[in-house]
């Protein structure tokens, strides 16, 4: 009898551990609306919360490979992503740093899922307020902020933030720039 149970309890376990890779995100937000259809509110927001985080990790891995190969002359540490859910409005970001031969750097970040996005937005696009946090620029068809170290700053769709910045001359952080992928950064 204590053979069956444990196999049972295996073959269970095993099950679960396959099912919680096939999906963690829909199986989060299964058991949320179990929890919320038994009245365990406690229980269908913690499971909530672990879904939303669990989608700004993955926007955050979409974000990484949208991040340019280094530029000629240059050599890249691999992407690093962060998610951290509703603490200080949110953001899932990815970076990847940069550097060449003189010892110059360059780091791009792509920020995403934040309502601090939403707020930048606004100031970029009007072009008084945006004037006097540094100088427009068009990288590609894209409005952008150059700050006076050269930093760019520039918002794709109003939803993600593309910064710029580094101890490389201007024009290596435009050129840095002009090479994320913008147009597949508009259709995630």
């Amino acid at each position: 009898m204590f053979v069956v149970r444990t196999v049972a309890v295996l073959a269970l376990v095993a099950g679960l551990v396959g099912a919680a890779r096939a999906d963690d995100i829909s199986e989060a937000i299964d058991a949320a609306r179990k929890s919320y259809q038994t009245g365990d509110l406690t229980g269908a927001k913690q499971s909530l919360d672990l879904a939303s985080q669990l989608v700004g990790q993955k926007n955050a891995e979409g974000f990484a490979a949208l991040l340019p190969e280094p530029l000629a002359g240059w050599k890249a540490e691999q992407a690093q992503t962060t998610s951290v859910g509703a603490v200080m409005f949110g953001a899932s970001i990815a970076s990847r740093n940069y550097s060449n031969a003189k010892g110059d750097t360059v780091e791009v970040q792509i920020t995403g899922d934040s309502a601090m996005v939403m707020q930048f937005a606004m100031l970029l696009n009007n072009p008084q307020v945006a004037g006097a946090m540094g100088k427009l620029v068009r990288v590609g068809s894209q409005r952008a902020i150059q700050t006076s170290e050269g930093d760019v700053n520039m918002v794709i769709a109003n939803k993600f933030l593309i910064t710029v910045h580094g101890s490389a001359q201007a024009s290596d952080k435009v050129a840095y720039a002009q090479a994320v992928d913008i147009l597949k950064l508009t259709k995630m």
